[in-house]
């Protein structure tokens, strides 16, 4: 167990980079389509109920959520995309948000992405990796619920999303992933620590849990 996500706690909400704490120090965000447990793996990762709110309403996130882990390392929930109830145009501002946000964030180290292993890869879920690997961050691909899946199935699931995605940047790592069974927490504490300390991480790996 990584000390430092147990000392997680909420900083500050903001609906724009210029609401944003400062610019310094290191984050890791956590990004992901509507309903594909981003709460959830943030709750398990940092060991707390109620870190980040959960909700069986997709699209709760509707800003930067950030969390402080000390005086210079930060955790951040995106907003989440894909089936939120709302309109178009908040809908694009979100995009614009995250857009922004991948882009311009001097502090932001890597980008996990989290898509449910049952149904990864959607359009959507390209254009989010594809925000990352312009920024040339490196990602944490989370294929999250593996737990609804026998080990066979999960294999099968990395060995498709590994064949689909072969250009990633350095330090890319792909895992299959449950909050509920803690499938994968260890592995993803340690990519994430090694961003915040500005650390190489290996190069893109497909080791199931």
């Amino acid at each position: 167990m990584n000390a430092i996500f147990q000392r997680a706690h909420f900083l500050s909400a903001a609906s724009g980079l210029d609401h944003a704490p400062p610019d310094q120090g290191a984050e890791v965000a956590f990004a992901g389509r509507s309903n594909a447990g981003k709460s959830s793996a943030l709750n398990a990762l940092c060991h707390q109920n109620r870190l980040a709110r959960t909700s069986k309403t997709p699209g709760r996130t509707q800003q930067l959520i950030f969390f402080q882990l000390d005086d210079q390392r930060r955790l951040v929930d995106l907003p989440g995309y894909g089936f939120a109830k709302v309109s178009v145009a908040i809908k694009t501002g979100w995009q614009q948000l995250m857009a922004n946000y991948l882009a311009e964030r001097q502090s932001l180290q890597g980008l996990v992405v989290l898509m449910d292993i049952r149904h990864p890869l959607t359009e959507i879920d390209r254009q989010m990796l594809a925000w990352g690997q312009d920024g040339e961050l490196p990602l944490l691909i989370l294929l999250t619920k593996a737990d609804k899946l026998k080990r066979g199935a999960i294999d099968k699931a990395l060995h498709l999303v590994r064949r689909e995605l072969t250009d990633l940047p350095p330090g890319s790592q792909l895992l299959a992933f449950s909050a509920t069974k803690t499938l994968g927490i260890e592995a993803a504490q340690s990519w994430i620590t090694a961003q915040l300390a500005h650390q190489p991480s290996t190069l893109l790996s497909t080791d199931a849990p």
